[in-house]
């Protein structure tokens, strides 16, 4: 019997038990195609990083003495369509069987199940074997819950894989050190360098630029930095072990103007591409841990690991349970435009510059950078949802939809009306002033609600919150807030909607 199995360009896991033994009888497959590039326009990074990956990924298996068929992304024959190449390649080889991994994309999982139905020929489906959780186990432990609370799943997921556990109680006597975990940064504490690759991508840029794919952001090295392969990743940990994971609590939500990555492993990558597992991230941290206990806190470590099987397996549970409805979802009512700086940085808001310039130069900004910064500012300007999941997805380097829309559309816009936040992550400049250095020599005056040179996030929030009164009204943890706006002088509060009004209608100009 002749098998193709398929690898999407998000499952480089090489590791996985399809590559332990070489089959004869079996042919992999992996595909560049316009049908991935042209959906949403993406980070000229982001498409280079996963061909240069892909295109290791099909060297790897070749070297160790699998058959494969890799088409590029300007090969003649390739129709950049996944279904139509495969079944050339099913009529070409004579296939008899077809096998794939469970793809962790919905409109993907849905093609492929679609296909496999059209084909007279026997499919199966395949575990990845990546994520520490099934696709529903989330939706089994919140079944007949009212709410979906991460920190019940995080805890579980603590005691299930005994993950910083001592005799079933958490080790420290904590489940959580968030509170630990908010200082900014000041230039007290020296930050190494950031772990660069020296990946060499001409070929793939080569032949990018013969097929006219239309991205975003920029590109001006010749080398790309990021992870490409498994060996790389490793490494990738074992330096953010060794020289960051010290801070990195600590500073895990500061953002400051002269740093891009602070303390930040750079793994999320190598870790989406499945170059890496979460399990193997979790094991190296937790042993460099007890090597080296005596000089690094739990509360860096925690938090690190709270982001990979809290928030990481959370993500991805929360989009398998409402998916396809909840990429639909806009329970605030929000219909706003993007402004056109956030696709070109030049922007007088002197967090948003550095926050989106970042993103476009590196593909690349933490995610207090993209909460509370951009997030926040789209989601104070009303921005339909519609538009944050386009820029987002494309933007970044780590984007793939099942990360991307339940932290974008869910956690950072609140478009499914609290599902996965228990409020909207909206702020005025004070808590940006706080987290960072942006505010010290921004246009804008952090204090001040009104004027020329006031703080846009000051009107902005206090506008959004008159605004949304009846959807967030009663939301238990937005009391304080509305109870400040209730007894705020009713003329100041028209001056400062009537400033939000012209900053939401002249964006571009502040």
């Amino acid at each position: 019997m002749k098998t193709l199995k398929l690898v999407l360009g998000d499952q480089l896991n090489i590791k996985h038990s399809w590559f332990k033994e070489v089959n004869d009888d079996t042919l992999f497959c992996l595909f560049e195609m316009r049908q991935e590039t042209d959906y949403v326009k993406h980070h000229i990074q982001k498409v280079i990083g996963f061909f240069a990956a892909m295109r290791q990924f099909a060297q790897d298996l070749e070297a160790q003495g699998h058959q494969l068929t890799y088409i590029k992304i300007n090969d003649t024959n390739n129709t950049q369509s996944l279904t139509s190449n495969l079944s050339e390649l099913i009529k070409e080889h004579k296939v008899e069987h077809f096998e794939f991994m469970y793809p962790d994309e919905y409109r993907l999982d849905d093609q492929l199940n679609s296909f496999c139905d059209s084909i007279d020929i026997s499919s199966k489906v395949v575990s990845a074997e990546h994520f520490y959780t099934n696709r529903n186990d989330l939706s089994t432990f919140f079944k007949g819950k009212k709410q979906y609370l991460m920190e019940n799943f995080y805890r579980d997921m603590r005691k299930k894989h005994d993950i910083l556990m001592i005799a079933g109680q958490p080790e420290g006597g904590k489940w959580n050190y968030d509170k630990s975990n908010r200082n900014k940064w000041k230039g007290d504490v020296e930050i190494p360098d950031f772990k660069a690759f020296k990946n060499d991508i001409s070929k793939v840029r080569k032949d990018l630029e013969k097929v006219n794919i239309e991205t975003i952001g920029r590109f001006e090295t010749k080398t790309f930095s990021y992870p490409i392969t498994r060996a790389q990743a490793i490494e990738q940990l074992k330096y953010f072990c060794e020289e960051l994971l010290i801070h990195f609590g600590t500073y895990q939500d500061a953002m400051h103007t002269k740093e891009n990555y602070l303390f930040h492993s750079r793994l999320s990558f190598a870790m989406n591409l499945k170059l890496i597992s979460p399990k193997d991230i979790v094991t190296s941290v937790i042993n460099y841990y007890r090597k080296h206990g005596d000089d690094i806190n739990i509360s860096q470590v925690e938090g690190f690991i709270r982001q990979i099987i809290g928030w990481r397996e959370y993500m991805r549970g929360m989009y398998w349970a409402f998916m396809p409805e909840y990429k639909a979802k806009n329970e605030l009512d929000n219909h706003n435009k993007l402004p056109k700086f956030f696709w070109t940085g030049n922007t007088k808001m002197n967090c948003l510059k550095h926050a989106i310039t970042n993103s476009l130069d590196n593909g690349y900004a933490h995610h207090i950078q993209r909460l509370m910064i951009t997030g926040n500012y789209a989601l104070l300007t009303q921005t339909h949802p519609d538009e944050v999941d386009e820029w987002y997805l494309g933007v970044y380097v780590d984007a793939i939809e099942w990360v991307q829309i339940t932290n974008t559309r869910g956690m950072s816009q609140f478009a499914d009306g609290g599902k996965i936040a228990t409020k909207p992550y909206v702020s005025s400049g004070s808590y940006i002033n706080k987290m960072s250095n942006y505010c010290g020599d921004c246009h804008y005056n952090k204090s001040k609600k009104i004027g020329d040179d006031a703080c846009p996030f000051n009107s902005l929030y206090w506008n959004f919150l008159d605004e949304k009164r009846e959807q967030l009204g009663n939301n238990f943890r937005m009391g304080m807030m509305y109870s400040l706006l209730d007894k705020m002088n009713k003329q100041d509060l028209q001056n400062i909607k009537e400033k939000a009004q012209h900053i939401i209608e002249h964006q571009d100009e502040y």
